[in-house]
This record gives structure tokens, C-alpha cells and sequence, in this order.
């Protein structure tokens, strides 16, 4: 593998032959030779060592067609080796069958309605694998992926499990497991993370990189041309990613009216969350679905430490959590409620409070609470498994039809569960907080006597 002076594909290639590194990231921006190492990398294998396994995943089996398939056939090339002598695709199935019965797979890694779990990947076994564009991905299936490696005649070869991901930079797992620990120092000794610019990359025009500055908008060009993982690649977000880390370390909130949200579990597999409040402090708590006489013991529990009023309750009236609001006597969150009047603005010419002009409760929630956030003025308390989940929550609180004239909205929850994988329900639970202050406690004149 000549690297023709790119010594970030150098350090790529010594991390692949690493038995201890078995997760690898090599990613940052265009023109790093990412694909062309990938290439190299998985068919090298699949040459050296007969009768192997090996996939290449995309989001999109026809972007694997379109542009990884070229890349394969440069690979050829490059080793002066004639392609059709040594691997013939197999167009059906889509693998390549080696001259020595070794085989590479291109899947489709997207997310789909009817396999949620990505349970298609389980019975899989490979030898290694690489992951392409994986800044596309849901975490699923990275983690099904990657448990599929390992599992193809290793022991005969002494191979260690390799997974490698390609991709440019994203405010996603790639960003939270690979790049910030990278960036920390704290990369555990079995992960990778190579940054990749188009730059290192010694076979690249100037007119190439000098046409990128040019053509790319600045959004594009900070991530796509100098690689900044920082810099925010949806415009349709709402929170930053900083602000969202930052909710668990927000000590410096103040304390204040005391209540309880709870977004009630509809579906097996999601969780009832509840959030005791002091002011915009919360302390979080999750737990699978129970009964509806367990969540409403749980509630009351809470209410009788917080000494609040059945009224300082707020429950989801969707689904179960309508039967949680009969059952306690709870106040209900009905999502797609019109949008309340703010307390604190004036009242219009008629003399009417003034609606904001939001498609519905829930959105009018879920801003103000994104405009909180970003304010510094939350603070969460919760078990460490949590904070991962929520700040992959609070990170897909997007602005659904940013150009339109309409009402502003929030992306669907069905849109969002299909980004993550699972239910946000503690973003649901946190935004409900906000109706607190768009329903203010009424004050009562102290009499004497």
C-alpha cells in the first residue's frame, strides 16, 4: 500500500495491522482518501487470506454502486492488477466472489420501519467489515455491525476483529465516542480516531482544494474542507450540542417552583420518565414500562418528597399517559393543544391575551425550552447512562419547515424516532416543564386577622 506521503492514511493502515486496535475512525473532510483506504484496506484482506468475509456498508446500497464500486476498481488498478481476473460481482446478491473464495459485501445500512433493531445484522458473520459515509448512520447499526465482525475464520489467521468507519464530520456517536475523547485524551487504547483533511492527501490538485473554497458555503466548508467536528452541520438545529452537554453541570441554577413531569411509556420498549423540579432543576429518573398502578405509586412517591399538589403533576395524555392522568388525578399535556397566550407579554388591541404563533403545544414548549437550554438555565441530575441518551435527544430538536411562512414547529416525533432509533422521551418530559410557566401559579392575597 504505497501512501504516496499522506501520513494520515499511514496511520490508518498501522492502526488496521494493530491487534489492538479493533475500532477505527478515519474521517474529518472530502479528498482524504478515505474510500480509496477502505478499498484497499478491505480487499487487501480479502486476497491475502482465503475463504474471509468482509462487508462494505452505506446508508444506501445504490450510493455503494455509484460511487465505492469506482473506487474498487482504482484499487485494481493501482495494484496493476486486472479486477475481472481476481473478484466477479455478483449483481443479485451484491458480493464480490474472490479468485480464492474469499467474499466482500456491500450492505445496505439505513434504517427501516419493518427492522427498527436492525435485526437483519444478528446473524451475520464476518471477518472484518468497514462502515462508509457512517455519519449517515443510526448507532444501531454500527453496533450491530460491529458485532458482526470477528466471527469468520479469525482463529485460523490470528486476525483481530476490525471495524472501520469513513466519514466526515458529524454531531453524532462519531462526534461523542471518538472524536471529543480524542480531543480529551481519553480514546480508550481499542479505539482509533485519525482525522483526515484534503490536505494530507499528496495526490490532490491545488484546483481541487482552491474549487472547494469556492464553492462551498461556510457551513459546508467548515466541515467538509478543514474538517471542524465543532462547527453545527444542521441549520434546522435548535440546541446547541455544547448547551446540551452542558445541562448536567448547570450547578448554577436557581432553585424555584416545585413540580413533576412524567412522559408515560406507550410502547414496550420505551421508558417512563419522571423529573422532580426545583425551579429549572431536575432530577431525572427512567425505568421500563410498568403497570399504570406502579408509574401512578411512583408519581405520588415523588409528589410526597416534593410536598406538591396533584395539580404541580403534569403527565403526557397520549396514549397510557392518559390512563396515569385518570388514574392519579393528574393534570394532562395534550401535545397537539393549541398554543397558550405568554403570561408576560402585553395583551393585544382587543384586550386579549395573544397566542404565539406556534402549530401546537407541544412546539411552543419545546422552543422555549431549547431557548432555556441555550441560556445556560437548566440543570439535570440523572444516572450517567442517561446523559448520553439525552443529549442525543436534545440534539435532534429541530425546526421542522425552517423556510416556511407557516407556524413554527417542531421535526415529528415519529421523524425523530427514526433519527435515534427509539422514543425521545426524556426531551419529551423535560420540554413539558415550560407549561409551568406558561400557566403561572396564582398568587392569593394573605388576609389578617
Amino acid at each position: 500500500f504505497d501512501t504516496r506521503g499522506n501520513d494520515k492514511q499511514t496511520e490508518c493502515c498501522r492502526a488496521w495491522l494493530d491487534p489492538n486496535a479493533t475500532d477505527i475512525v478515519y474521517g474529518g473532510a472530502k479528498g482524504g482518501a478515505k474510500s480509496f483506504t477502505g478499498c484497499k484496506l478491505i480487499f487487501g484482506d480479502a486476497m491475502m487470506y482465503p475463504e474471509t468475509h468482509y462487508f462494505i456498508a452505506r446508508n444506501e446500497l445504490s450510493a455503494l454502486r455509484k460511487f465505492t464500486i469506482p473506487s474498487i476498481h482504482e484499487c485494481f488498478d493501482d495494484w496493476g492488477l486486472n479486477i475481472s481476473q481476481y473478484a466477479k460481482f455478483n449483481g443479485q446478491d451484491n458480493y464480490y466472489s474472490l479468485y480464492n473464495k474469499s467474499r466482500v459485501y456491500l450492505l445496505d445500512a439505513a434504517w427501516m420501519p419493518s427492522d427498527p433493531l436492525y435485526m437483519r445484522f444478528g446473524s451475520m458473520q464476518f471477518t472484518r467489515g468497514w462502515g462508509e459515509e457512517t455519519g449517515e448512520w443510526h448507532e444501531a447499526a454500527k453496533n450491530n455491525l460491529m458485532a458482526s465482525v470477528g466471527r469468520w475464520k479469525n482463529d485460523t489467521y490470528g486476525l483481530a476483529p476490525k471495524f472501520l468507519q469513513t466519514c466526515n464530520p458529524s454531531k453524532n456517536y462519531l462526534y461523542r465516542d471518538y472524536y471529543k475523547p480524542w480531543k480529551d485524551g481519553t480514546l480508550p487504547k481499542w479505539k482509533r480516531f485519525i482525522q483526515a483533511l484534503p490536505t494530507d492527501n499528496k495526490m490532490l490538485s491545488p484546483e481541487y482544494i482552491l474549487n472547494l473554497e469556492r464553492t462551498l458555503n461556510n457551513n459546508e466548508r467548515q466541515r467538509l474542507l478543514y474538517g471542524n467536528w465543532e462547527y453545527d452541520n444542521n441549520p434546522a438545529a435548535l440546541i446547541d450540542y455544547e448547551k446540551a452537554c452542558d445541562v448536567f453541570t448547570n450547578t448554577h441554577v436557581p432553585e424555584g417552583r416545585k413540580c413533576i413531569t412524567a412522559d408515560i411509556a406507550r410502547l414496550g420498549g420505551d421508558r417512563v420518565v419522571i423529573i422532580e423540579w426545583n425551579g429549572m432543576r431536575g432530577k431525572v429518573t427512567a425505568y421500563k414500562r410498568e403497570k399504570l398502578t406502579v408509574t401512578t405509586t411512583n408519581i405520588e412517591a415523588a409528589r410526597s418528597r416534593n410536598a406538591v399538589g396533584k395539580s404541580d403533576v403534569l403527565v403526557d395524555s397520549d396514549g397510557m399517559g392518559s390512563g396515569v392522568e385518570d388514574f392519579g388525578g393528574f393534570k394532562g399535556f395534550v401535545n397537539n393543544a393549541r398554543a397558550l397566550p405568554d403570561p408576560k407579554k402585553p395583551v393585544g388591541a382587543d384586550g386579549k391575551p395573544v397566542v404565539e404563533n406556534f402549530d401546537n403545544l407541544k412546539s411552543q414548549c419545546g422552543f422555549r425550552m431549547a431557548e432555556i437550554i441555550n441560556a445556560n438555565g437548566l440543570y439535570l441530575e440523572c444516572e450517567d447512562w442517561m446523559k448520553p441518551l439525552i443529549i442525543e435527544e436534545l440534539e435532534q430538536v429541530q425546526q421542522k419547515a425552517l423556510d416556511s411562512e407557516l407556524k413554527r414547529g417542531l421535526l415529528p416525533k415519529d421523524k425523530v424516532k427514526e433519527l435515534i432509533g427509539r422514543s425521545p422521551d426524556f426531551w419529551d418530559a423535560i420540554l413539558m416543564r415550560v407549561w409551568f410557566e406558561l400557566k403561572p401559579q396564582v398568587k392569593l392575597a394573605m388576609t389578617t386577622i
